[in-house]
């Protein structure tokens, strides 16, 4: 291994990592000695993709074994959702980076894990929400951050996608996937309204439809803010087209991303230039500069819980039909009556 580049292994060689794999490599300061992947289909698949390192890297079908016998310096993981908590967890007891696709983990009590042993191994963990690094959204995060437009008081966020054809693989499969759109494609959303914000979730009311399938399709999932701001999220996976709107409504301001465009209304409104916008990049890039210490890593552990922990709350409140509190995935507590006082037992005397 050169001394200045970093040895990265990757878990899950399915359509997304081809990104990631050249990204990695495009920063000039990654090495990638080996891959794993179950699917030799795949593995085929990457090897035509860069030819050049189809003879030099390693392959393997156990990630276990690629760890064991590698000398990795950090990994990236692209599998389905509800295997990145065993394989984060084997990745950081070797003391390895992890850069992780979305959803970070598919249960709040994982999340809260990872949180915990990223902090306890002093480790680089990220996951992959690319959002985090797009001039748009880090505007109005900006924006928002410097509270001259007041406090955020609502949000309303639609997501559009013919998701339904991805049920047929192993999205469709709670087992695998750990859920629908609303914990896939919906993380996306969920996530950046809170990155955005900054706002904390007090309680969420859903409606779910499944539509036929095993997982979520279709949610409409009312949020309540622990500082009073409303917010409406609207995840329509059987639909014919792709179409995301974002609006946010401060006390003197509203935002609305459309594409890649941002709607700033103060009170008149203009798309924003893009020579106003702040420069972008990509997890991976910040992954690489963050593990040499050149940067902070902008879609930290914290963030994948906060999702699972809004996400997890409005299954919960589906299934129930009724308002359920956000970070314990419980029914908000009852005041308890206060108990009636016994009469004094009386001295014989």
């Amino acid at each position: 291994m050169a001394a200045d580049k970093i040895n990265v292994g990757i878990i899950g060689v399915g359509g997304i990592a081809q990104g990631h794999i050249g990204r990695l490599l495009g920063t000039g300061r990654v090495n990638i000695p080996a891959i794993c992947d179950i699917s030799e289909a795949m593995i085929q698949r990457t090897n035509e993709h860069y030819p050049r390192l189809a003879n030099k890297w390693r392959v393997y079908d156990d990630y276990k074994k690629m760890l064991k016998e590698e000398n990795l310096e950090a990994v990236s993981i692209n599998t389905p959702h509800t295997l990145h908590f065993d394989q984060v967890t084997a990745a950081l007891r070797r003391d390895l980076h992890v850069l992780i696709e979305k959803p970070m983990a598919c249960t709040v009590e994982h999340a809260e894990k990872i949180v915990r042993a990223a902090k306890r191994r002093k480790k680089v963990v990220m996951i992959s929400y690319q959002r985090h690094f797009q001039p748009p959204y880090r505007y109005v995060r900006e924006q928002i951050g410097t509270g001259k437009f007041g406090p955020v008081h609502f949000i309303s966020v639609l997501q559009s996608q013919n998701w339904v054809p991805a049920t047929r693989h192993w999205r469709g499969d709670p087992a695998l996937s750990g859920g629908g759109q609303l914990n896939d494609s919906g993380s996306h959303l969920i996530d950046i309204i809170l990155w955005m914000t900054e706002l904390e979730p007090a309680e969420v009311h859903a409606y779910i439809d499944n539509r036929g399938t095993r997982v979520d399709i279709l949610s409409a999932v009312s949020v309540k803010f622990t500082n009073g701001a409303l917010c409406n999220v609207s995840v329509v996976g059987d639909s014919v087209t792709w179409h995301e709107d974002i609006s946010i409504w401060c006390d003197k301001a509203a935002f609305f991303i459309r594409g890649p465009h941002v709607i700033q209304a103060d009170p008149k409104e203009r798309i924003v230039d893009d020579k106003d916008l702040p420069k972008g990049s990509d997890p991976d890039t910040n992954f690489v500069r963050s593990i040499l210490g050149e940067e902070e890593p902008q879609a930290p552990p914290i963030c994948g819980l906060r999702v699972i922990q809004l996400t997890e709350a409005a299954w919960d409140s589906a299934k129930r039909g009724k308002p359920v509190g956000v970070t314990s995935g419980k029914r908000p507590a009852k005041k308890k009556k206060a108990a009636k006082k016994k009469p004094a037992k009386r001295r014989r005397v």
